[in-house]
């Protein structure tokens, strides 16, 4: 059992910056790969960027290469996803997502994960 709690969203102007945390208590040992994903209102969830258990497989979205980095602390059990140059249309609410079953490749869809977090809204003004 996997529960996972999201912080760090809020209200940020565009260009300006914004790091989320998601930080994981598990029931069970084992390795995992965590992923964030967002929603904004009226779309589908979809895929920001995933890091396996070690760190050394990241996946980004086109939309946010080069802007968002994820990065992972295993001794504090936590994701972070870095987001710069924010710009309005990164709306959403952001969830993050542990996958139990592939802890070394960093999925990209949300099927592949087991466990989500509550989701933290991030607005970006213009």
């Amino acid at each position: 059992q996997v529960q996972l709690v999201e912080s760090g969203g809020g209200l940020v102007q565009a260009g300006g910056s914004l790091r989320l945390s998601c930080a994981a208590s598990l029931r069970t040992s084992g390795p995992y790969a965590m992923g964030w994903f967002r929603q904004a209102p009226g779309k589908e969830r979809e895929f920001v960027g995933g890091i396996n258990w070690s760190g050394s497989t990241l996946r980004y979205s086109n939309s946010v290469k080069g802007l968002f980095t994820i990065s992972r602390d295993n001794a504090k059990n936590t994701v972070y996803l870095q987001m710069n140059t924010l710009k309005p249309e990164d709306t959403a609410v952001y969830y993050c997502a542990a996958d139990i079953n592939q802890p070394y490749v960093a999925p990209v869809t949300v099927h592949d994960y087991d466990y989500w977090g509550q989701g933290t809204q991030v607005t970006v003004s213009s």
